[in-house]
């Protein structure tokens, strides 16, 4: 019996060594409205750090909002610290603003942006991290293209525009209701004058209604090809093939301003990381398949990239 129980306590001990995590999970918080996860890889005493940067929408720091859960931004943030690169993954503050109850409607494009580059210099203070770049998927693109410049070591962008926002929702609204784009069109045309305007179709109106308009023309203010072209550091640009919301078409327009820009086009890779085998679907219902493991092509061009 004895032989027996030693045996099992043999058999839990190597498969709880086998399950030991390459990094240490640590619980941040930087400002009053930001927390997040930093992961440091256990064996390295000064790695890289990778910030990041959600997407458009109350997105957590696991790239999941509201019902949608994909954990993708988690599951980009676990295989880069195993790749031996510390992340650090934070809440926007519209989910603290949401937990706490107390949603601030005068929120503007901007505070991303200063929040992005509090959390750069919060980590830039600490002086522990060899290099420091930023990872912006989607509208974190632009966020982090703009809170990059003159902070950051290196940008990667993951499906983030080319184009300005107003333009990007009219190509969208145009491709999936024709007979829409014009007056889209219109709505863009008075935001990017700096005009309000409640002259748009019910069907536009969770693109256009009047609490965010402000917040648009903000955002509208910014055109990522303008910008990506001014940044001095290392660019790698990714979308995946198979994208419902920002076509490669958006990344080519990155690359172009920039020529010095890595460009990564993955295929059937889609906007929440994952790989698609199927039709659009299997495509849109992956955006709640959290079970999904994210593209390896994507992790092992980031690494490589940020490695280099």
């Amino acid at each position: 019996m004895k032989n027996y129980l030693l045996a099992l306590a043999l058999i839990f001990s190597i498969v709880s060594f086998g399950q030991k995590k390459a990094y240490e999970e640590t619980e941040v918080t930087v400002s009053k409205w930001i927390d997040g996860t930093l992961l440091t890889p256990n064996d390295n005493e000064k790695p890289n750090l990778a910030i990041i940067v959600a997407g458009s929408g109350p997105t957590d720091r696991n790239g999941n909002q509201n019902f949608l859960k994909s954990n993708s931004l988690k599951k980009l943030a676990e295989s880069l610290a195993n790749k031996d690169i510390a992340t650090f993954r934070y809440d926007k503050r519209i989910v603290k603003q949401i937990k706490q109850g107390n949603v601030d409607k005068n929120i503007m494009f901007d505070d991303f942006v200063n929040d992005a580059s509090d959390v750069i210099s919060y980590f830039k203070d600490k002086e522990i991290y060899s290099k420091i770049y930023i990872i912006g998927h989607s509208q974190g693109s632009l966020v982090g293209m703009l809170a990059a410049k003159e902070q950051a070591d290196g940008f990667i962008s993951i499906a983030g525009a080319g184009q300005n926002i107003g333009d990007v929702i009219v190509d969208q609204v145009t491709n999936m209701a024709p007979q829409l784009g014009e007056k889209a069109q219109s709505v863009v045309d008075k935001l990017k004058q700096g005009e309000t305007t409640t002259d748009y179709p019910a069907a536009l109106a969770s693109v256009f209604n009047s609490e965010i308009q402000a917040f648009m023309m903000n955002w509208m203010k910014y055109n990522p090809a303008e910008i990506i072209k001014e940044l001095e550091i290392p660019i790698l640009i990714v979308n995946g093939t198979k994208d419902l919301q920002v076509s490669e078409h958006e990344a080519q327009l990155l690359k172009e301003a920039n020529e010095k820009a890595e460009l990564e086009i993955i295929e059937n890779m889609n906007h929440v990381l994952f790989e698609i085998e199927g039709d659009d679907l299997e495509n849109s219902k992956s955006y709640n398949e959290s079970f999904r493991p994210i593209s390896s092509q994507l992790i092992e061009a980031i690494s490589e990239f940020i490695k280099e």
